[in-house]
Formats: C-alpha cells, structure tokens, sequence
C-alpha cells in the first residue's frame, strides 16, 4: 500500500519545513520500498520560491485527496491567501491526517482546522498563535502535537520529529528508528522547545521586563516569588503577574525555573561541581527539585546532560 503525502508550499515558505519530511518519508521507502509517494503542491504550479531563495517545483492544487496533507510554516505575520485557505478546508476533510510544521500552524487556525485543539508552533510565535486564536490550545513546548488527525509541530526541523512519529503510526517503530538512524537525527528527541528557545524572545533589550530578567540572574539564590519580582518591577503582585504573562507567554515562576535550570546546565556542563551545590548556588530547594526541572526542560536530568558534555568532551580530543 502506498501512502500519498501532499506538501503545500506558496511563495516565502520555510524550506526545511517542506524539505524535512520529504526526506523522512523519502528515506522511509528505503526500508519500506513504496510506502509513500509526495507531490509539492502550490496554488500556482511550477517553481516556489522560498524563504531562502531556493525555489521547489510544485504542482497545481487539485481536488484529488491525500493520505496526508503537510503544510509548511512561513513568516507568521503574514496573511494567507482566501484561495489557499479555501483549498485547505476542501482538502483536509479528505485527508486522513493533515499537520501543520512549525508556523504551518496558523494556516490551519486560519482555516478553522485548530478550533478547541491541542497545537504548538515555533516557541518564538506561540504566545503570537495563541493571541490571534483564542480557540487553540496552545502547548508551546511540545516538538509536536498530535490532536486527532490534526498534527502540529515546532520550528522547522521538528517537522523531522513529526514525520518519523507518522511513519512509527504507518509502519511501526523498527522502520522509524531506522529512518532516523539513515538521517542521523533522534527517533525521539529529548525535552521540549524549551531547551532551544532559552528565553531569548523575552529577554530582547527592547522587552518591558529586560531589566528585571538580568536582576533575576543575579539573585537566582533568593527565593524571587511574585511579590519579591513585583516589588523589584514596581507593581503589584496581580498586575505584574498579568503584565509578564502577557509581555513573555510564561508566568513568573516558570521564568524563575528556567533561568535556574539555565545557569545550572551550563555549570553542570562545564565544571566538575557537585550537583547538589550547583542547584544550591541557583536556588533549588533541593536535588530532586532541580532534577525534575532539567527532565521538563531537557527531557534528561542533569548527570545524563553531564556524561555528554564529557563524552563530547573526550571526542574533540
């Protein structure tokens, strides 16, 4: 049986988004010989220029269905076309599953596919997803989400993650993890967005709370609850949480967390510390606090992460 995977691109797409699973399931017929077969397809046919500027050839959109339809991401700023959304809502009915990669997400919220599902996108436009549609129920650190037959994914390389996750469903797991060893890539990446957003997109310079994220970092040993941070920020309690929450997509306390488990992994890394007094210098209560934090936020706790920093370590030697 052969699977046919339709991947929608228009003009400006992300090309790694559309490249990615192309490759997966490409690669999955190597262990599997004729399981997929993937057209390109655009409102206009012929070559798609992308955000790169390299260019896929893609063919017209045509009513014929798919087993499953991708939609790769693009600046989420922008809007779509009345054309391609009306394909979308045309086409996803007559698809037994349909994913959005990484900002291919508002494509599917704009066409009303995402209302009263679970969904993620790139870290840096969730909170920017879940404003526009109030109806999504965004998980932001999730490498992807499946919902039914709506699947959803992070920023562009997860779109890797959630094609080996379709092709584990197809063809079970022994011809996923050979896929993802022919990729030289995780069959299951550990820990969620987290661990590559950093906090960058809260802590620009020009952000309302910039100023008290560096006095964060320099009082990680304290206890920072909200009054402390609110007092610090010259606000009330209830309307600095709300203001943070709003200006960075995570409360306060998760902030506090991640700054924590933030300096911590770079000492865990980096130095041979013990443990428990590294999670002292930052301010966990205790060990298994901060063991807990680093398997949310790395999806390993923190002597893993130290076994490969040294292995990477003795390789470079």
């Amino acid at each position: 049986m052969t699977r046919s995977v339709g991947i929608l691109i228009y003009p400006g797409f992300e090309l790694l988004d559309a490249a990615g699973p192309i490759s997966a399931f490409g690669n999955a017929n190597y262990f599997a010989p004729q399981a997929y077969s993937m057209s390109v397809v655009a409102r206009k046919p012929g070559p798609v220029v992308s955000d790169s500027g390299a260019a896929l050839e893609a063919a017209k959109l045509v009513g014929d269905p798919f087993d499953t339809l991708i939609v790769a991401g693009r600046n989420w700023r922008e809007r779509s076309s009345d054309e391609t959304l009306a394909w979308i809502r045309m086409a996803a009915p007559q698809a037994r599953r349909v994913a959005g990669v990484c900002t291919g997400a508002f494509l599917l919220a704009e066409a009303g596919l995402l209302d009263g599902r679970r969904a993620t996108t790139h870290w840096e436009a969730a909170p920017h997803l879940a404003r526009r549609f109030p109806k999504v129920r965004v998980e932001p650190d999730r490498i992807f989400v499946r919902a039914g037959k709506i699947w959803t994914s992070a920023g562009v390389t997860a779109g890797i993650d959630l094609a080996l996750a379709m092709i584990g469903d197809d063809l079970g797991e022994a011809i996923a993890r050979r896929t993802a060893q022919q990729l030289v890539v995780y069959h299951r990446r550990p820990g969620g967005q987290s661990q590559f957003s950093a906090l960058i997109e809260i802590d620009r310079q020009d952000g309302r709370f910039a100023k008290l994220l560096g006095w964060m970092r320099l009082h990680l040993n304290e206890p920072l609850t909200v009054e402390q941070l609110a007092d610090e920020a010259a606000m009330s309690p209830r309307h600095f949480s709300r203001a943070f929450t709003a200006e960075t997509g995570i409360t306060p306390a998760k902030a506090v967390e991640r700054l924590r488990v933030e300096a911590a992994r770079e000492r865990v890394e980096s130095s041979s510390d013990p443990i428990e007094h590294i999670g002292d210098a930052v301010g966990f209560i205790d060990a298994e606090r901060m063991r807990r934090a680093f398997v949310r936020a790395f999806g390993q706790p923190p002597q893993a992460l130290r076994r490969a920093a040294r292995g990477e370590d003795a390789m470079r030697h």
